[in-house]
């Protein structure tokens, strides 16, 4: 009677909400979650809050959880805040996890929410800069300049823009480091975001829904080089919430919707030499989580990975065992990670499309999966779905994100 299990989820759409608050959001995600496990917030014995901008960008620091929890009446349990860049939900679900693993209380609420808008765009953005070592700016942007070495952009394919995330660059670099190593090509990337952007007209809670082919993909407007505009993900306001129970609760709830978490992984960078792929961070916490949960990557009906850009998605697919490494550009091309194909991947629309507020990603891909699994999932569904998987990585730290969790989910 050690299982634990996820019995209710939530969340809104992503998009841009200036008029909503992060206590609306939250409101809206928890109570989604609350009506779909069929109980009121007096079940809730402990709460972890994701969040990861609301103190730059409202000035609303260190208690953002209480503040937004009590607003919709939770009060008087443990109230945790997380904060690990864009992994800080998953997180979030994961001492969810462990809180009841250890046996502290029988039910608890993860919820992360996020306003990344502002109307003024150079804050929102500036959100990012943080998010890596601000003592070695410098060292950060040498190793960027070693990873993308020795593949040039096209003649005027490099277009500065005003705004955009730091990360798009970090991304670009490593895009370019996989080419020249993996000859993956500009029309692979495409491939993901088109697959992507297809998978989001069937997800009514996606930021965008509106198809794209390679060739639109191709010729959108370049951010950095090979990246172009629907390869990298939006800055996106929204919530998301998972209700999660020990198994001894389950007869309190309905225990043929109810989802089990196999395995849920946390795990921080190392100083990996940069081609030493076998030792990425995302990879080692996937290992983990297949051994924890006594299944492999050919157990898998579908996943959720971080694509905030297609590259993201690109690595990830390697990461989690679904080919072999530098051959994930292949695996998109050839449509094997497309609904019907032998893995979907992000079948939710991905960071790219359904959206990327920050501090609620993680339980989105959770939110989405739970769906996928309880065969809940709509014109988007992937039949037969028992297993998932989802990957979160947050940060940058030398040559990967500086942490990732993985999770798998199964209706067993």
């Amino acid at each position: 009677m050690d299982g634990i299990y996820i019995v209710g989820v939530g969340m809104t759409p992503c998009g841009k909400f200036l008029d909503r608050s992060v206590k609306d959001l939250t409101r809206d995600a928890v109570g989604a979650a609350l009506a779909d496990a069929g109980v009121d917030a007096g079940a809730i014995e402990a709460a972890f809050f994701s969040n990861a901008t609301q103190a730059a960008i409202e000035g609303q620091f260190m208690i953002p959880g209480q503040i937004a929890l009590r607003d919709m009446g939770i009060g008087g349990i443990p109230v945790a805040n997380v904060e690990n860049a864009c992994a800080s939900a998953s997180t979030a679900l994961h001492l969810a996890y462990a809180q009841l693993k250890a046996g502290l209380c029988e039910v608890a609420l993860a919820v992360g929410a996020e306003k990344m808008y502002d109307r003024d765009k150079a804050k929102s953005f500036s959100v990012f800069n943080g998010a890596w070592d601000v003592h070695g700016v410098e060292n950060v942007e040498r190793a960027l300049e070693e990873l993308g070495r020795g593949i040039a952009p096209p003649p005027g394919a490099e277009q500065p823009q005003a705004f955009r995330s730091v990360f798009m660059d970090v991304y670009a670099a490593m895009a370019r480091s996989h080419m020249g190593r993996f000859q993956t090509t500009q029309r692979q990337l495409a491939a993901v975001a088109a697959k992507n952007h297809t998978h989001s007209t069937r997800n009514p809670l996606s930021q965008y829904r509106h198809g794209m082919t390679i060739e639109e993909v191709l010729a959108a407007r370049p951010i950095a080089w090979p990246l172009t505009l629907p390869m990298c993900a939006p800055i996106s306001d929204g919530a998301a919430a998972a209700i999660l129970v020990r198994e001894e609760a389950l007869g309190r709830f309905d225990r043929k919707r109810a989802i089990r978490v196999e395995a849920s992984v946390l795990a921080s960078g190392s100083d990996r030499a940069i081609d030493d792929l076998e030792n990425h961070v995302c990879r080692i916490a996937a290992a983990k989580a297949y051994e924890t949960a006594g299944v492999g990557p050919g157990d898998m009906s579908l996943a959720e990975v971080h694509d905030a850009t297609a590259f993201g998605e690109i690595t990830q697919s390697e990461n989690l065992g679904f080919c072999e490494i530098g051959q994930g550009g292949w695996l998109a091309e050839k449509g094997e990670t497309s609904l019907g194909g032998r893995i979907p991947i992000n079948t939710s629309g991905g960071l790219e499309s359904k959206g990327h507020p920050i501090g609620a990603t993680g339980l989105g891909q959770a939110h989405e999966l739970v769906l996928q699994l309880r065969g809940e999932a709509g014109e988007r569904q992937v039949a037969n779905a028992r297993f998932a998987i989802a990957e979160n990585g947050g940060g940058f730290h030398g040559w990967e994100e500086a942490a990732a969790c993985v999770t798998i989910l199964s209706n067993r």
